[in-house]
């Protein structure tokens, strides 16, 4: 594998399919915590926003599901490690969401240790700014669920 497994998860949102795959022996999934991302991510979307890109250095790209209502974003970048500043002024105004992140872990890397997966939830609304860090070949998968007042 030449990127890490949180590349591997924003590849879901990033690559348009409408069949999306996971490529693995199923017990391989069982216990690991990161994979409910693939198990919840559609294949259709509603809509399509590129937030952020350069050919062959980084994109971030954000997702609106078919039945609009949920938000996801994939940002993946190339063998650099880097830090991206992404605004959410893509959902929608007035509503307040629960980002489920999976990012890189502590020591990712593409090359020596492309496994680690941290899994972290804050609050957001469509003026929050995420920080989002990327370790080599590295990338982040969120999925943006809408909080019910």
């Amino acid at each position: 594998m030449q990127t890490t497994l949180a590349n591997q998860l924003a590849l879901y949102v990033i690559i348009f399919s409408p069949l999306q795959m996971a490529s693995d022996l199923p017990e391989n999934y069982v216990g690991k915590p990161e994979f409910k991302f693939i198990k919840e991510v559609p294949c259709t979307w509603s809509e399509t926003k590129v937030l952020d890109s350069k050919i062959g250095e980084y994109t971030t790209i954000a997702r609106k599901d078919w039945e609009e209502k949920n938000w996801y974003l994939g940002a993946i970048t190339n063998r650099e490690a880097r830090d991206l500043k992404t605004a959410l002024s893509f959902l929608d105004a007035g509503k307040e969401y629960e980002a489920e992140i999976y990012a890189d872990g502590a020591g990712a890397n593409y090359k020596t240790n492309p496994y680690p997966v941290i899994i972290s939830k804050q609050k957001v609304n469509n003026k929050s700014v995420l920080n989002i860090k990327l370790a080599a070949g590295g990338g982040t998968a969120i999925k943006f669920t809408p909080i019910d007042k």
